[in-house]
C-alpha cells in the first residue's frame, strides 16, 4: 500500500531541494526566462544535490538508489523553483537512467562513471518528434540494420541541451525487431545535424533543439542494451511520471503564490481571499494540486515495486496535463491585471504549464 508519509531520508531530500528551489531557483527564474539562459551557479548547485550519482549502481561507485518515488519528490520541488532550470538539472538522467536500467555491462562501465564527477557528462536524449499526434510507441524515426550496425533516419524536436551534448540517446523504431529502441549517437557522427535553438512559448530559459538524422550509421554495440535491447514501455512510464511530478511543482507554485497574494490584496476593505469567487477558485486549485500529486505518487510507487505502471503513469500524466493548466490559469485570474504582466510569475507558470500536454520524453525518474 502507498504510504503518504515520506521517510526521514525522503523528507530530508524534500527539505534540501525546497530550500534550494526557494533561495536559488525562484529568484533567478524571471531573468532566466527573459534572457533565455539559466545561471551556471544554479545548475552547478542543482547537480551537487546528487540525484543522478545516487542512482548509479554501487559496483560503479554510486549508491544504487534509483527510485521513481524519490525522483518525483525531487522533480516536484525543482519545478516549484523553476521548470526550465528543473529540466536542465534533471537532463543528465535522460541518458544515465536508461543506461543504468538497460545498458549492457560495457555501456554501463563506459558511460556511468562520468556521472559521479563534479560536473555531469554532456549528454541528452531525443524522443519527441515534430508534428501533431505524436505517439512514442509509433516513432517515425527508423533504425535499419546494415553492415553489422544500424542506419538511423528521422527528425527529433525539443531535445534539451543538444547543441552541447557529446552523445545523444536517440529513440527509433527498429525495423528488424519491430520495437522501439535507443541508440547512442556520438557528436560529430556523419549525418547528425543540430539546428539552431528553438523559440518556444514556455521553457524559454531551457535551450532545446531540432535534431536531424540523415543516414546516421552507428555500430551494433551502440544499441541500448545490445542485442537484448531495452524495455521502452518502462522508460516511457518513467518519463510520464516525471512529467506529472513536474506539473505538480508548477501547479503548486502557481497556487501558493495566488493564495498568498489573495490574502494580502485588499479590495473594499477586506482581503480578496475572503471573496467567495476567489476563495472557491483557490480551493479548486488546492484540490487539483493534491489530486495530481497523489496520482503521481501512486504511479511512482508502482514502478518501484517492479509492477506494470503503464495505466497509472498514463493517467497521472494525462490528468496532470489538464490540471496544471487549470491551476495556472486560475492563478493568473486571481492576480487580475497583474497576472498578465511579465514582472509577475503567474504568466510564466501559465506558459510553461501549456507545454505539458505537447511535450513528452524531456524528463525521467
Amino acid at each position: 500500500m502507498v504510504s503518504f508519509i515520506p521517510s526521514d531520508e525522503q523528507q530530508q531530500l524534500i527539505d534540501s531541494i525546497r530550500k534550494f528551489a526557494t533561495n536559488d531557483m525562484q529568484p533567478a527564474a524571471h531573468d532566466a526566462d527573459e534572457h533565455g539562459s539559466i545561471p551556471a551557479a544554479v545548475l552547478n548547485k542543482g547537480w551537487q544535490i546528487g540525484l543522478v550519482p545516487t542512482a548509479i549502481p554501487e559496483e560503479l561507485g554510486g549508491l544504487g538508489e534509483l527510485s521513481a518515488l524519490n525522483g518525483v519528490l525531487a522533480a516536484e520541488e525543482l519545478a516549484f523553483g523553476d521548470l526550465s532550470a528543473a529540466l536542465a538539472i534533471l537532463s543528465p538522467a535522460l541518458f544515465a537512467t536508461p543506461v543504468t536500467l538497460y545498458g549492457t555491462a560495457e555501456q554501463r562501465e563506459v558511460w556511468l562513471p562520468g556521472f559521479l564527477e563534479a560536473k555531469p557528462p554532456k549528454t541528452t536524449a531525443a524522443l519527441l518528434e515534430p508534428g501533431i499526434f505524436f505517439d512514442p510507441h509509433h516513432l517515425k524515426t527508423t533504425a535499419v540494420e546494415a553492415d553489422g550496425g544500424y542506419v538511423l533516419n528521422g527528425h527529433k524536436a525539443v531535445v534539451p541541451l543538444a547543441d552541447d551534448a557529446d552523445v545523444l540517446l536517440v529513440y527509433a523504431h527498429d525495423e528488424s525487431s519491430g520495437s522501439t529502441e535507443g541508440f547512442l549517437v556520438n557528436k560529430g557522427t556523419a549525418g547528425l545535424s543540430i539546428a539552431d535553438g528553438e523559440k518556444l512559448m514556455g521553457l524559454r530559459a531551457l535551450p532545446t533543439f531540432r535534431v536531424s538524422l540523415d543516414n546516421v550509421k552507428v555500430d551494433a554495440p551502440c544499441r541500448l542494451g545490445g542485442a537484448v535491447g531495452s524495455d521502452f514501455n518502462g522508460l516511457v512510464n518513467r518519463m510520464r511520471v516525471a512529467s506529472a511530478a513536474l506539473a505538480v511543482g508548477v501547479g503548486r507554485a502557481a497556487f501558493e503564490y495566488a493564495r498568498d497574494y489573495a490574502k494580502q490584496r485588499q479590495a473594499f476593505g477586506a482581503p480578496i481571499a475572503q471573496k467567495q469567487a476567489i476563495a472557491f477558485m483557490l480551493a479548486e486549485m488546492a484540490i487539483e494540486v493534491d489530486a495530481m500529486r497523489l496520482q503521481t505518487w501512486e504511479a511512482a510507487w508502482t514502478l518501484d515495486q517492479g509492477e506494470d505502471a503503464t495505466k497509472k503513469a498514463y493517467l497521472a500524466k494525462t490528468y496532470a496535463d489538464k490540471a496544471v493548466m487549470q491551476v495556472a490559469d486560475s492563478g493568473v485570474q486571481v492576480l487580475g491585471g497583474y497576472g498578465f504582466i511579465r514582472e509577475y510569475p503567474a504568466e510564466r507558470w501559465l506558459r510553461n504549464a501549456r507545454g505539458f500536454a505537447a511535450l513528452e520524453g524531456i524528463a525521467i525518474v
